[in-house]
């Protein structure tokens, strides 16, 4: 049940999966202004690969995607969205047994995230292959048709034997043709 909250909150931002501020404030049970200071407190632990702020509009399709609401009382800052590398790094600067926990069963949810892509890369590669072979059989039996509609079609158009002029030496009057 807790890796299927996490996968929820595993988003497709800028290329990459991550998770924002507030969803791992809720998670390490922490409000999301003390997380945030204390990433800022240690920036030099958050280069821009584990850890970056949205852009507004970034936000705002976030914000769509998610059906969340613009009321105010909502958040007066931009999130930040941390990279699998970045909440591992969380676990430096969150000392709490919570965060810790926490840390381990994320990590764990993206482990299995990256397996589930592997796992559909794999079966993208069958896919395609079965789509190739497919269109083969498909041609061959397109030939194996247009061979048959070609075989009933001069049988049609095939003299009987009896209308047929005949070839070579005949008997009836000795009359080579």
């Amino acid at each position: 049940m807790q890796l299927q909250i996490i996968h929820s909150r595993i988003y497709d931002i800028r290329g990459q999966k991550a998770m924002l501020d507030l969803d791992l404030a809720m998670l390490y049970e922490i409000e999301t202004k003390y997380l945030k200071r204390a990433v800022r407190q240690n920036a030099k632990r958050f280069p821009a690969d584990f850890m970056f702020e949205l852009t507004k509009d970034e936000f705002e399709h976030l914000r769509c995607r998610l059906s969340t609401s613009n009321q105010r009382g909502g958040n007066r800052y931009l999130p930040f969205a941390f990279t699998e590398q970045g909440i591992a790094m969380l676990s430096s600067v969150l000392h709490t047994d919570k965060a810790i926990h926490m840390n381990i069963a994320i990590m764990r949810a993206f482990v299995e995230a990256r397996k589930l892509v592997m796992d559909y890369t794999g079966l993208s590669a069958e896919v395609k292959d079965l789509k190739t072979l497919v269109s083969l059989h498909n041609e061959q039996l397109t030939q194996i048709f247009a061979a048959m509609e070609n075989l009933s079609a001069e049988k049609e158009n095939e003299k009987s034997w009896e209308n047929r002029t005949m070839i070579g030496f005949s008997v009836r009057k000795n009359v080579v043709i």
